[in-house]
């Protein structure tokens, strides 16, 4: 089974963003090795006579002609904003105004 060193298993739990106590190191060291190991043997498999595929089944996909086509109309597009002004739906604004005196007015 190839082994993680310990140092190796804290550094992908650093990636991570994971905190693990000693003991789940150790088990982390065991279960990511085993994963190695399966990936190993995948690995090994000749897949030099199978032909490239995207899909596991066969399919066609069908696409429709792309054909400029009349917009809907404002009022219909807009039939369900929940608050509107105008031709355009107000949303909250993800940006927190300036504060008075931060320095960072222009």
């Amino acid at each position: 089974m190839p082994e993680l060193t310990r140092k190796e298993v804290e550094e992908i739990a650093l990636l991570a963003r994971l905190h693990l106590a000693p003991d789940e190191i150790e088990r982390m060291q065991r279960e990511l090795g085993a994963i190695l190991e399966h990936f190993a043997a995948i690995a090994s498999v000749d897949t030099s006579s199978v032909p490239a595929m995207t899909h596991a089944v066969p399919m066609d996909l069908r696409m429709r002609v792309d054909v400029p086509e009349p917009s809907l109309p404002a009022e219909v597009a807009l039939a369900n904003a929940p608050r509107r002004d105008g031709d355009l739906i107000v949303v909250p604004s993800s940006i927190a105004p300036a504060r008075s005196g931060t320095g960072t007015e222009p």
